[in-house]
């Protein structure tokens, strides 16, 4: 039989993870959705093994050129992350992970020019138990810190390679001061703008004096090293306070100490009354709606619980999903998903056998979003920015390509449900959870499934219908919702 919908629990997958398969909901509906809403926050009582699946039969493909190199070849990087999206028991943390990448928003073709492409990748998206040098690519640092202590992500952050790389920290000296980080810390990352003053831009620039990089013996990756001889010892005076007693300057210190001047100013814009509600603001966008306001009492609850916690990402965003907005049908389908997101949901709801993750790379690009390639510091234009003419036709056209290439699959899938077109319309309908359709798209797709003849359900009419049917759905905009 037909699962038939879970709307609360398919809402909950659609935005805690990337959509679901029938068994992963059933799970789900088993746990309730407060024991679901706990399964996807404390994923750190499931095992992250999911990578020793890929290239083995049950999983959605990866395309290799020689040995599969997803920490020092970035197309396999790409293939990895995908792949994790659509398989990972942790979908949580690939979600965050996500949400982290645009708000960090780092580009490897910078990177990669910097330190060359292995490197850059290695920067990027090296994990440390499969890398000869123990590296952790920023990938790895937002997977680590997906709900953890924001103001320890922003110390990370800080010295993370190709952030020092992207925003040119590690040219940052005493006497030439390197404003770019210092800016995007408090003006993106943190408090927002309107806060903060030129003046603060240029010493914050001087806080960061000697964060830089050098190369360890042994290996051509550079790291963080802190370099005291190029650290700013001058006292840096701010508009804002640095200090919960109200003081606003950064004391002269010696150069070997020079380090905590910067942790100083990440602790006070971390603690900052702007921070916590800035990254509320987000968490609504990115998890309730885009299509309305923030609601200020969801602003002052999650921003509050962000300062209660101890900048605790975990409480923060269970309380999002906890909260009556969240859960309020009126928000369902009240996002416009990613190009990941579409591309990952697709795959789990359609099906992945005989596919591979790495002919999804090229559409994603052509839909506006190429994973480790961020436009710019403020990363991808979201909501209605997605949906150009030419993105729009790209995520038709891969729908097309996915349907196409699973039409036996979904062939044999369907023949339970193909007796007439309105009970495989009903059943695929049920599979693929889009938005609800108007009475009139409806009668459309009956349309199309009675065209072309009489129905009988047999198998050489549901290999046509069953895939065609499902490149409509998928490519409707009622799929492009979240």
């Amino acid at each position: 039989m037909a699962r038939g919908r879970e709307p609360e629990i398919e809402h909950l997958l659609r935005r805690a993870g990337f959509g679901a398969t029938d068994s992963e909901i059933e799970a789900y509906v088993r746990l309730g959705y407060f024991g679901a809403v706990d399964e996807l926050v404390n994923y750190d009582q499931i095992a992250d093994d999911v990578d020793a699946n890929i290239a083995k039969p049950g999983y959605v493909g990866v395309t290799t050129r020689g040995q599969f190199a997803p920490s020092t070849v970035i197309t396999d990087a790409r293939q990895r992350w995908i792949f994790r999206m659509v398989h990972s028991a942790r979908p949580l943390q690939e979600k965050m992970a996500l949400f982290w990448h645009n708000h960090f928003a780092t580009a490897y073709s910078k990177v990669s020019g910097g330190l060359g492409a292995a490197d850059g990748t290695r920067a990027m998206a090296a994990k440390p138990d499969e890398d000869p040098g123990r590296a952790k690519g920023q990938l790895e640092l937002f997977r680590e810190y997906a709900l953890g202590n924001f103001r320890d992500l922003l110390i990370e952050v800080t010295k993370d390679t190709a952030m020092l790389v992207w925003l040119d920290g590690r040219t940052n000296v005493r006497n030439r001061p390197q404003e770019n980080y210092a800016r995007e810390l408090m003006e993106l990352f943190t408090m927002g703008v309107g806060v903060f003053t030129e003046p603060d831009v240029y010493a914050g620039a001087r806080v960061f004096t000697g964060w830089n990089l050098a190369r360890p013996a042994g290996d051509s990756l550079q790291r963080f090293n802190f370099n005291a001889n190029q650290h700013d010892t001058a006292a840096k005076e701010f508009s804002f306070p640095v200090y919960p007693d109200g003081r606003r300057t950064v004391p002269a210190r010696a150069a070997a100490s020079g380090m905590q001047d910067g942790i100083d100013l990440i602790d006070a814009v971390a603690r900052h009354p702007e921070t916590g509600r800035r990254l509320a603001r987000k968490l609504w966008a990115f998890f309730v709606s885009e299509n309305a306001p923030p609601a200020e009492d969801f602003v002052n609850d999650i921003s509050g619980e962000y300062y209660r916690s101890g900048y605790e990402m975990r409480p923060v965003v269970r309380r999002v999903l906890m909260s009556r907005h969240f859960r309020d049908p009126a928000n369902y389908f009240a996002r416009y998903s990613w190009p990941a997101e579409f591309v990952a949901r697709a795959i789990k709801e359609v099906g992945w056998r005989g596919f591979s993750v790495n002919d999804a790379i090229g559409p994603m690009t052509n839909m506006g979003q190429q994973l480790f390639e961020p436009p710019d510091v403020n990363g991808w234009e979201l909501g209605r920015g997605w949906y150009s003419t030419g993105a729009m036709l790209s995520r038709m056209n891969f729908a097309a390509q996915l349907a196409t290439n699973q039409r036996f699959n979904l062939r044999d899938e369907s023949r339970a449900f193909g007796r007439t077109p309105e009970s495989l319309l009903s059943y695929m309908l049920d599979r693929l959870t889009p938005a609800t359709f108007e009475r009139r798209a409806t009668i459309a797709l009956l349309d199309y499934l009675h065209a072309g003849g009489s129905w009988t359900g047999s198998d050489a009419q549901l290999l046509t219908k069953a895939p065609g049917l499902v490149h409509l759905l998928v490519g409707a905009g009622e799929y492009q919702l979240v």
